[in-house]
Formats: C-alpha cells, structure tokens, sequence
C-alpha cells in the first residue's frame, strides 16, 4: 500500500473541501481499503467521513423514508419500517455479506463500491475501467460472472451491489452535497453504463459527498422481496438477483417492480418485463413472458450465456411466488 494522508472531516463542508483535490472518503471502508492494498486505488488524501450525522433513519413529510448515508447496512436491515414497508430492502442486506461487515459497511460506501472484476482488481494486468484503453481481457478470458446487459466492448463488468438493486426497483433518490450545495439525483440517474469511459461509473460530480437515499411512499413495496443466485451458500457475490415488488387486483397485475443485479454494469431495472405485465393475468405464463421480453436484449459471451435463462427463471419464480403469497394469482 502507498503512503497516504489521512483528515478526519468535522463537517460536510470541511469534507467536500478537502475532496476537492481527488481525495478518497472514507467510512465503513470495506471496499477501499481492499482496493488501497492491491493497488488499484493510491488516493494521496484519505477523508474519514464516519463521523458526519448522516446515520439516522427518518420518515419524510411525504410519507417516504430518508435514510442517512452513515447508517450502517445493519442498522437498516433491522430498523422496523424498512423491514415492514420496504421488505426488499432488509433482504437484500441481509444477502450481502456477513454480519461483522454489515456492521462496518455503510449505505453511501455501499452504493459507490466497485466491481470485483478479476482483472479490475490485478494492477498486473490491463483493465479499461482501472486504465482507460489498456483493453478489456475480460471478453476473451474469465467472464463467466460478467454483465450479459447494458455492457460494451470497453466493458463488461458487473455492479457487485445489493442494495442498489433493491433501490432501483424502489425508485430511491439519491441525496448529495457538494460546492454547489444539496442535490438529489434518481438512482435510474445515478450510474453510468461503461461505453466508451468505463472508468467514470456514476453521475456523481468530483468531490460530491452522499448525505443519505431517500425512498419513496411506495405501497407496493410492502409486497416486495430479494432473491440471490450465487455459487455457495455462505456470502458470496450474486450471479443473478433480482428484487421486485408486485400488487395485484382481482387476478390482474396492478403495479410492478423489477430489478436485477449480476447482470449489468449497473442496477437493472427491468423496464421491458414490467411494461409487459402491465394490466395483464397474474400468472405464471404472464410472469415468463415478460421475463422472455426483458432477457431478450441480452448479449451473452461464451462462458455466461447460462445467466440467460437463469435470469428468465429466476424472474418468473419471484414474481409468482409474491402473488401466490398474497393468495392473488389468476
């Protein structure tokens, strides 16, 4: 690990001042400090933002929920109106790594770490996103866990977290401040799809600091779950996952929600499948059919053409078992 100075911020403003010279922030670190020991990361200024008032869980006027970018991914997982009226969201906490690191990792940490590509993280070794035009051995080596959707020729990466996930399908705002002060930014706005600049992975201005996500007044997400494929029982990053709230009405689907991790180098919302099932039967062949349509635009390479119809599945299973727990399928 290369040397490197550390600040401790006593407010938001002291912090986004001393980011403003490509200083890392630093909370729960247990992403950067990883990638600061293997190389990929050598910020010179490290800012430990842990201390800032950004870890409370709070209803807004609206009747929505804002929670604090400092709130540990534990304290969110249990807190009782996340687990009543946001049920995605707990799970796919819970989903996402041991206990002892749901306890350090934040919600702001959790929505910036980045992806544990092989060759991302092997400085010995050429990688578009850690070094823009080196090239991308992914496509041609071990890329049996890369994005099928939303990828590039650049890239082909996936987004290792869960709870952007279930905030995608939530409709989660993004609360920011920087220079220009507060700002909110839609979480379908907040990542970037690789393209020609992997290497820039979110909308988030330089020095921009995350103070908390808000989440909408959704009844339909007191209907909601989160579902991982991986390849072991214990902790391991998704292969496929998806989150999704469903409401129906008298056998016909009302309101629907999909999101989907493991797949894309980003969160993705699944908008294809949900405008199928709009209005239609809440039945297994409806749920498939939709789940057809949205895989439809995957671009699978040699070794993970089997996410394909895994994510197919895997879709159509979440969704008929939210109405059939509901007693609501036709």
């Amino acid at each position: 690990m290369r040397e490197f100075e550390y600040a401790v911020a006593g407010d938001a403003r002291a912090a986004i001042a001393a980011a403003r010279g490509g200083a890392r922030y630093l909370a729960g670190g247990t992403n950067l400090v990883d990638l600061m020991k293997l190389g990929v990361e050598t910020p010179a200024l490290v800012v430990d933002v842990s201390r800032l008032p950004f870890d409370s869980i709070e209803p807004t006027a609206d009747g929505g929920l804002l929670i604090g970018a400092m709130a540990s991914n534990s304290d969110v997982a249990a807190h009782p109106v996340v687990r009543q009226r946001y049920p995605v969201l707990a799970r796919a906490l819970l989903s996402g790594a041991s206990g002892q690191l749901r306890n350090a990792a934040t919600v702001g940490g959790n929505l910036l770490q980045r992806t544990r590509c092989g060759y991302f993280q092997d400085v010995t070794k050429p990688c578009n996103k850690r070094a823009p035009g080196s090239g991308c051995p992914a496509r041609d080596g071990d890329h049996r866990n890369h994005a099928i959707l939303g990828a590039s020729k650049q890239c082909i990466a996936t987004n290792p977290s869960d709870l952007a996930v279930a905030l995608a399908a939530l409709d989660a705002v993004v609360v920011i401040e920087d220079d220009a002060g507060p700002r909110r930014i839609p979480l379908s706005e907040f990542y970037r799809r690789p393209g020609e600049r992997p290497d820039l992975e979110t909308n988030l201005p330089p020095g921009a600091l995350i103070t908390g996500v808000e989440l909408p007044a959704l009844g339909v997400a007191a209907r909601s779950t989160y579902r991982k494929v991986r390849d072991r029982a214990s902790y391991a990053f998704a292969v496929i996952s998806v989150a999704a709230a469903l409401e129906v009405r008298e056998g016909i689907v009302d309101d629907v929600r999909i999101a989907l991790g493991g797949v894309a180098p980003l969160p993705w919302r699944a908008r294809r499948a949900e405008a199928a099932l709009a209005r239609v039967p809440a039945t297994e062949e409806s749920f498939r059919v939709a789940a057809v349509l949205e895989l439809d635009a995957a671009e699978p390479l040699r070794d993970n053409a089997f996410k394909v119809p895994l994510a197919r599945n895997l879709i159509t299973r979440v969704l008929l078992d939210l109405a059939t727990a509901s007693g609501a399928t036709a």
